[in-house]
């Protein structure tokens, strides 16, 4: 609400939207058959030290608590350590354990979950170690939870047909040999769907014209610069 926040939102009903809103709706299936699932983010449900030992416990904090402590006011920076911390793929105590192929029944099914607040929880009293499983939609239900409750506004982008550019040649390629039969030799693809977060603050780093909706995304698929 104060206009000198890095994250401030001039828009009231966007406020009340992406800040306090502890209800919401992701986005899930394909192009031809889109699934509407209701999700609780409750982030004014006791999650607030969570939250802030999600900080602690981060990569960052470890190599280096003074430095990390003192961007903590820096909502991109926040931003990028709670992404990496939604994620217990990279073994860093992270949230949520993403599984993709396979049996889930040790464990829940990803398809299970309608909120972020038993998540958080459970993961708390596992003693910090991944909550099992969890999926692209499962992870940004939970980081806009995470975000909202560190006072940063987010929102869930559900994208469907997504393409994933392994590459990074802005294409998506497929092979065929002479006869018209498939190769498969390329690592592109396109997903179903695929859902990440957007986080609302300004970037003084870049420029006026980079503030506002920042994308962010705390599936496990692969390394971003580490």
């Amino acid at each position: 609400w104060f206009a000198g926040d890095d994250v401030y939102m001039s828009n009231e009903n966007e406020r009340q939207e992406y800040v306090l809103n502890e209800n919401g709706i992701i986005f899930v299936g394909n192009a031809r058959y889109i699934e509407a699932r209701g999700w609780y983010y409750g982030q004014f449900q006791d999650l607030l030290n969570i939250c802030l030992t999600m900080l602690d416990l981060s990569l960052y904090y470890r190599q280096d608590p003074a430095m990390d402590v003192s961007r903590r006011g820096d909502p991109k920076y926040v931003g990028r350590v709670i992404s990496s911390m939604i994620n217990g793929n990279d073994n860093d105590n992270g949230v949520l354990l993403g599984k993709w192929q396979g049996s889930f029944h040790s464990h829940e099914n990803p398809s299970r979950w309608d909120g972020s607040v038993v998540i958080l929880k459970k993961w708390r009293q596992d003693n910090y170690r991944p909550v099992q499983y969890g999926q692209c939609w499962v992870f940004a239900g939970v980081m806009c939870t995470v975000l909202r409750c560190l006072g940063i506004p987010t929102r869930l982008v559900s994208n469907f047909n997504s393409a994933h550019d392994v590459d990074r040649n802005l294409s998506i390629d497929k092979y065929y040999d002479s006869s018209g039969r498939s190769l498969n030799i390329g690592k592109d693809s396109t997903w179903d769907y695929h859902v990440w977060n957007e986080s609302w603050f300004i970037r003084p780093d870049l420029g006026r014209a980079y503030n506002g909706w920042q994308v962010l995304d705390a599936t496990p698929q692969e390394q971003s610069r580490g």
